[in-house]
């Protein structure tokens, strides 16, 4: 039943997000860069663990790995200056994360661990 909830409200948000997208992309730029999605997790994590170290190393890496992700965003940005269509800036946008966030998995994880 816990499943259930957790998968409820996720696509709850999901919907909620793109809904208010449709009708005003500032708002659901807001909507989207709330950290709704890390409230959820840090909640639900709680429940689950009642542990605060993981929740502390949960936050932790969130706290690096979210700049990390953030050149996923860069081709849907500037789109419509380099002709890009929906397909090919997600795949390049996804190449750009990946790109960043193993760099950090390769490299930074053995000098912060």
């Amino acid at each position: 039943m816990l499943y259930a909830i957790k998968i409820f409200i996720s696509a709850a948000v999901i919907v909620l997000v793109s809904e208010i997208a449709g009708r005003s992309p500032r708002l659901g730029g807001l909507v989207l860069s709330l950290p709704i999605v890390s409230i959820l997790a840090f909640v639900m994590t709680w429940y689950a663990q009642k542990d605060m170290a993981v929740i502390t190393g949960l936050a932790r890496e969130t706290l690096i790995l979210v700049p990390l992700g953030l050149p996923f965003f860069v081709p849907f940005a500037f789109a419509n200056r380099t002709g890009l269509t929906f397909w090919p800036s997600c795949f390049l946008g996804v190449a750009m994360a990946a790109t960043t966030i193993s760099g950090y998995f390769v490299f930074a994880s053995r000098i912060v661990d």
